[in-house]
């Protein structure tokens, strides 16, 4: 049988690490998605480039931000879950988390 931490944490189950704290992510997108609607709106009303890239940088920063708090929600709910059930299923839960890591570098 399974430790219920591995089970929450599987991609068709209900239940991760970040979901106690679902709602605070969902209004942190909702305000980055209204912060690329910003930027939109500069470049459709010809705004200077380089107020233009800051803001783009505002973004990019801001989804750092939710992706590193993920991450860390991750690695503290999943992969010390999956270390509970057994070392296998922990040290794969390691390997998929630390493949994730360059994929947020390389955004």
């Amino acid at each position: 049988m399974h430790d219920t931490h591995e089970i929450h944490c599987h991609p068709a189950e209900q239940g991760h690490g970040y979901s106690p704290q679902k709602d605070a992510y969902v209004a942190r997108m909702r305000r980055i998605e209204g912060q690329v609607r910003g930027i939109e709106k500069m470049i459709a009303e010809d705004k200077y480039c380089i107020d233009v890239l800051t803001q783009i940088s505002a973004v990019t920063r801001a989804l750092q931000a939710v992706s590193l708090a993920l991450l860390e929600d991750h690695l503290n709910h999943c992969v010390v879950g999956a270390a509970k059930a057994s070392d296998e299923e922990g040290r794969a839960k390691v390997a998929e988390a630390t493949a994730a890591v360059p994929r947020l570098w390389k955004s």
